[in-house]
């Protein structure tokens, strides 16, 4: 059976930083493509930042968080972080950890609520 756990979520002033990291089970981590992405209230799901698998380690960022998340995976460890500076209101989301096998399965997480206010 397939888990993928977030974590890392919480209350955070702008400004501030948080680390999300999404733990998986079950299914084979290291040529998975694994993804964050954040989905704000009444707003649609959006693509935040993804990892590559062992063939490369290539990264995508969306526009809006150039710069200031980092994205990055252990594969001994089955675990996938989202380090995340200079945090803004307008990152208030839950935030979801995919992970894309080969081939055409998917699996998410339950999501982590980030709140950035002060």
């Amino acid at each position: 059976q397939v888990h993928v756990v977030e974590s890392g979520g919480g209350l955070v002033q702008p400004g501030g930083s948080l680390r999300l990291s999404c733990v998986t089970s079950g299914l084979s981590f290291s040529p998975a493509v694994m993804s964050w992405y954040r989905q704000a209230h009444g707003k649609e799901r959006e693509l935040v930042a993804s990892i590559g698998t062992i063939l490369g380690p290539m990264t995508h960022y969306a526009d809006s968080v150039k710069g200031r998340f980092t994205i990055s995976r252990d594969n001994a460890k089955n675990t996938m972080t989202l380090q995340m500076d200079n945090l803004k209101p307008e990152d208030t989301a839950v935030y979801y950890c995919k992970a894309r096998m080969p081939g055409t399965d998917e699996f998410w997480g339950q999501g982590t609520q980030v709140t950035v206010s002060s």
